[in-house]
């Protein structure tokens, strides 16, 4: 059996919220009505709805909490400003290790956290 595709009319989608913004009947209740999911009702309500059933958000804060704000944003600055610089400087070692290693043909071994193994140990770098 096929699938079937509903396409609803702008005039529909417009009773439907109208309906909601009247009060008779709450979102899940029309949902449930027409057959429709309540997510659907909620964008026809976005789109078609008036100011008054848009939901708005309303920040209410002190002074001090802003000027906190402002001081919080340029410590997060700061510092990802000095983590970009500190991966240039890994990347910059890194590069360096690598050409050491091409040019003298032996590996120069990193210091870890982890203890090596004395087979892998060449004597290099410690």
């Amino acid at each position: 059996m096929g699938h079937t595709i509903r396409r609803y009319s702008i005039a529909y989608k417009q009773a439907i919220v109208a309906d909601v913004e009247s009060g008779r009947y709450t979102v899940l209740e029309i949902a449930r009505l027409h057959q429709i999911g309540f997510p659907l009702v909620y964008k026809w309500i976005k789109r078609f709805g008036g100011p008054d059933t848009q939901t708005r958000i309303v920040r209410i804060e002190m002074p001090e909490e802003r000027k906190r704000l402002k001081e919080l944003e340029r410590d997060k600055q700061a510092l990802e400003k000095a983590l970009a610089q500190a991966q240039v400087k890994i990347m910059t070692l890194e590069a360096t290790l690598e050409v050491l290693e091409e040019r003298t043909g032996q590996r120069v071994k990193k210091k870890t956290d982890t203890p090596s193994s004395p087979e892998s140990d060449n004597g290099v770098g410690n």
